[in-house]
């Protein structure tokens, strides 16, 4: 049986989410859904803050992680800001009451229109990463009658030995400046009507568990601050990219406390722990706060393997597909049946179309499985193919819930097309 994160529990052999049972969630509301513990994220969130207590620093929420309104509303009552990367992130964090000092865009590829709602939002900071876009702000400042706070996105090309996916801080990504250009784009920045230099930022990748690769890359970041302002620009603030990675499969993930106390250490050792910091974590805040329900539809043995064959599919949670990536999984009810070895697989018509390999599991049709993890890129990854509607999404607070997005229906994802028909 897989180890289960905190705020998970057994109670008379029935898997619960902090007070809560997931096999009464499962029936009421059906599978697909998505579960998430408030309790597992405010934990998570305050280990940040417990963390950097009486630095000068600000938590900004990545929303790529996990977009849904009320977890952004939780989040925003404790304080967090907020970390995005496209206008309907936007829209997401003013609608849950963020104001433009709370916000940090960031991404690669941001529109005119997306920077023009940005400067509406009066958003705290943009986290530039091109020349072509550093001017493309510049023109888009000045025919709307403002100045951009900008950080630069500097690519330290650090290894993080992680998913190449999801590794953004190597030379050949695509993400940030090269630190050999960084200089000269800042000059050209602070000479920019437009734009006001405000901080410098990095971000080399997901899901990271150990702590070495952001100690190098905080190394080059401050060789380049030095570097930037005896060119003549100061530099206000630091953002340094995301948090630590999570545990998926037991792997040995440093305390996140031990990772902010040697990012400080090194700040300190450096000379720069008077600046004010920026972190822009998602999956370490959300990550182990959700699990997605699923119900075994058939137990399909062949020649080579067996499987247990689930609604539940790619299209509800794409990362082992996409990074092959593993999730824990458990059954929601302890079967007495004898365990076996399944690779579980969803309903999509593609080879790909699997959530878990060679796992050990006792299960019967019609029981409820747990996948582990799902709080993270699970959901906000979600699609709808094969036309199949996305889950449902619920909330648990101690013995309460609250369904927090309705599951999708298919009248509802064709509306937008038959009225075209005529």
């Amino acid at each position: 049986m897989h180890a289960l994160p905190p705020h998970f529990s057994r109670q008379n052999n029935v898997l619960h989410l902090e007070g809560v049972s997931l096999q009464a969630l499962a029936a009421e509301f059906g599978t697909p859904t998505y579960v998430y513990s408030a309790a597992a994220i405010t934990h998570a969130y305050q280990a940040y803050t417990t963390a950097l207590a009486g630095r000068k620093a600000r938590i900004h929420y990545a929303l790529k992680a996990n977009s849904n309104l009320s977890l952004l509303k939780l989040l925003h009552g404790l304080g967090a800001g907020f970390d995005l990367v496209s206008g309907g992130e936007l829209a997401c964090a003013l609608a849950v009451g963020a104001k433009g000092a709370d916000i940090v865009f960031s991404g690669v590829g941001k529109s005119v229109a997306e920077m023009r709602a940005a400067f509406a939002a009066d958003v705290g900071c943009f986290n530039i990463e091109s020349i072509p876009e550093l001017d493309r702000l510049n023109e888009v400042a000045l025919s709307v009658g403002k100045v951009a706070n900008v950080s630069v996105r500097v690519n330290p090309d650090v290894d993080p030995k992680t998913h190449p996916y999801i590794s953004t801080g190597l030379k050949e990504n695509k993400f940030g400046v090269a630190k050999e250009a960084a200089v000269a784009l800042y000059q050209r920045a602070a000479s920019l009507p437009g734009i006001a230099v405000a901080g410098i930022d990095f971000h080399i990748g997901s899901q990271i568990t150990t702590i070495s690769p952001y100690l190098d890359a905080v190394d080059r970041m401050l060789d380049l601050v030095e570097a930037i302002e005896a060119a003549g620009v100061p530099i206000h603030h630091l953002d340094l990219g995301g948090g630590i990675g999570i545990a998926y499969e037991g792997e040995d993930v440093p305390p996140l406390g031990e990772f902010i106390t040697a990012m400080l250490a090194k700040l300190d050792a450096r000379g720069h722990g008077h600046r004010p910091l920026m972190f822009e974590p998602g999956r370490s805040i959300v990550g182990n706060a959700g699990v997605l329900l699923t119900t075994v539809e058939y137990l399909k043995p062949t020649p080579a393997k067996d499987y247990a064959i689930v609604d539940a599919a790619m299209n509800d949670l794409m990362r082992p597909a996409l990074y092959q990536a593993y999730h824990g999984m458990t059954e929601v009810v302890s079967s007495q049946c004898a365990p076996h070895t399944y690779d579980v697989v969803g309903p999509v018509c593609e080879s790909g179309d699997w959530l878990g390999k060679e796992r050990n599991l006792a299960l019967r049709p019609g029981d409820t499985l747990a996948i582990l993890s799902a709080g993270a890129y699970a959901m906000s990854m979600a699609s709808n193919y094969n036309i199949r509607p996305r889950g449902a999404e619920v909330m648990v607070m101690g013995s309460s819930y609250r369904v927090v997005s309705l599951r999708e229906n298919v009248p509802a994802m064709l509306a937008s097309q038959l009225g075209l028909l005529n």
